[in-house]
């Protein structure tokens, strides 16, 4: 695999950082409405969040509309429910069917009076209070991997706690008979589930290939896009936090400068470009800009920058061998950047292509050439990732 030092190359460089290596890179219809809400008396509220729900809950734009509203008045409804129970109260969820807020109670006598706030009522056995507290209890034992949560389920007035099923030994045995012990309100579950940690993979971020970093280009369907001499096929990468993170499944260079790494389940592919100031870019589409035109780029080493297209179309003979088809930019870039994302166009949401290399620093400034995105995506039929 070749994999740059960090030292910054003499002339045409490629932009990868890492440990020394024997041979150098180039450096750098929907379920019923809610009864409390209509559409007439609902808020607005963004498309964004009107087309998630409408996509995921199977509803039209009205009905989207009416369940938000609905949710908003259950959650002030829930407020004044608790208020008037006290201790009393069990706590509170939606009916799936009805969409009216039901909550529990356990005296009986207290009912009329959550009724009368306009809910429907259970009576149970334990409080919101009993169920808080046994859990509490729970999260102060150490668990074995195969019990893979606990939580207060309201509806079933319990404290649920979830196993995996193939995974159940002697030793979870012994964990659930601890838990049953400590409540009649513990209830187990079995369950098919072995949760593990989600993170989002960004543009612009910082990725590792054994001991050299590169930076992630952008989001594809099952992955992300790089450059390509960050990794070669079969060569493993871990994440920003060193987490465990996916492979590379292909990789040109010299000739071209591009890669694409397959990650695994932990990771989520994200329209978004780091722009090093506490948010997001998010990328629309990629059309590619003209010479001329503003353009950005982020990377892991020195964050966001941004120039202007100088020229499409550009051959570079890097120490390592000729590339050809990048575009030249007067952006300034330094080892670890290699890969990172190029963005245009309005709102910079036009990905343009992942840095390859060039010449200078972001102190003194300096030339960058990135390989066009439309290529990579088209070499591997891959799918970027939009918002």
């Amino acid at each position: 695999m070749i994999r740059t030092s960090a030292a910054r190359l003499t002339g045409v460089a490629m932009l990868a950082a890492g440990a020394a290596i024997a041979l150098s890179v180039p450096a750098i219809a929907g379920p019923a409405a809610v009864n409390t809400a209509s559409p007439s008396d609902t808020e607005s509220y963004s498309p964004e969040l009107l087309q998630a729900v409408q996509r995921d809950l199977g509803l039209n734009a009205d009905q989207a509309r009416t369940r938000l509203a609905g949710d908003a008045s259950s959650e002030q409804l829930e407020t004044k429910v608790k208020d008037a129970l006290g201790d009393k109260f069990a706590g509170a969820w939606i009916d799936s069917v009805s969409r009216k807020l039901t909550v529990g109670t356990t005296d009986a006598t207290k009912s009329d009076t959550a009724r009368a706030l306009g809910a429907d009522v259970r009576v149970v056995r334990f409080s919101a209070q009993q169920l808080a507290g046994t859990k509490a209890v729970l999260d102060t034992l150490s668990a074995p991997q195969s019990v893979t949560s606990w939580r207060v389920d309201d509806a079933s007035n319990t404290v649920v706690v979830e196993v995996n099923r193939e995974k159940r030994d002697a030793t979870a045995e012994a964990f659930l008979a601890t838990v049953r012990g400590l409540s009649p309100a513990v209830s187990v579950v079995e369950t098919t589930d072995a949760p593990t940690p989600l993170y989002d993979t960004r543009g612009g971020d910082a990725y590792y290939i054994g001991g050299s970093r590169c930076s992630i280009g952008f989001a594809v369907t099952g992955g992300f896009v790089s450059a390509g001499h960050c990794g070669r096929a079969g060569n493993t990468t871990t994440g920003f936090n060193r987490v465990s993170q996916g492979t590379f499944r292909g990789s040109s260079f010299p000739g071209n400068d591009y890669s694409w790494v397959a990650t695994n389940s932990s990771w989520t592919s994200r329209p978004w470009v780091n722009r090093y100031n506490g948010s997001n870019v998010t990328v629309t589409g990629s059309t590619s800009a003209a010479v001329g035109a503003s353009i950005c780029r982020s990377g892991s080493t020195t964050g966001w920058h941004c120039g202007t297209v100088q020229q499409k179309n550009s051959t570079v003979n890097y120490p390592q061998g000729t590339v050809s088809g990048l575009t030249r930019t007067n952006v300034c870039a330094e080892p670890g950047d290699s890969g990172g994302s190029w963005v245009a166009g309005s709102g910079f949401g036009q990905a343009q292509g992942v840095t390859s290399g060039g010449s200078g620093d972001c102190t003194s400034g300096g030339t960058t050439y990135f390989q066009p995105v439309g290529e990579i995506l088209s070499a591997y039929g891959l799918t970027l990732t939009r918002g």
